[in-house]
């Protein structure tokens, strides 16, 4: 098994563009699916509700770890922390990272999540599975976002 997801897409709209919808949590918010309760701040938890339909019972909690302005933004996070009565703080976050490169006609969108190997056996697969899946349908919605949205 394979312990990255990376997916790519090369976005019609400036970096400029990209880089708010990434890191200004309410329009994070608005592609991914989460009502953030504040902004992101490296070093710092930011929470937030989900609502991605069948999801709204669950809160989304990540911790910023970088910020290089229209180059990289980076969260870890519990990936698929699905059961609301199972306690995932014991377990190693997986780390997200959305890359931003200039291209002739707008940025290269690059999105890894990486430390699947550290998750407890029994939730590895499935988390990876699910997040490979959830990310393929993250990427369309910040296309979505970016080219709607100006």
């Amino acid at each position: 098994m394979n312990n990255i997801i990376e997916k790519r897409v090369e976005l019609k709209a400036p970096i400029a563009r990209v880089w708010r919808a990434l890191t200004d949590y309410r329009e994070f918010g608005e592609w991914f699916g989460v009502n953030f309760e504040g902004s992101f701040i490296p070093g710092q938890v930011t929470c937030g509700h989900i609502t991605y339909p069948g999801y709204e019972h669950l809160m989304l909690e990540c911790t910023v770890q970088q910020i290089e302005p229209q180059r990289l933004f980076s969260f870890t996070w519990h990936p698929y922390a699905v059961d609301p009565n199972a306690d995932y703080s014991a377990e190693p976050p997986t780390l997200v990272e959305f890359r931003l490169q200039p291209t002739e006609t707008g940025t290269l969108l690059t999105v890894t999540e990486s430390g699947f190997e550290n998750i407890p056996a029994h939730r590895r697969l499935e988390a990876f599975r699910k997040n490979d899946g959830g990310w393929t349908e993250q990427i369309k919605n910040i296309e979505r976002h970016v080219t709607q949205n100006r």
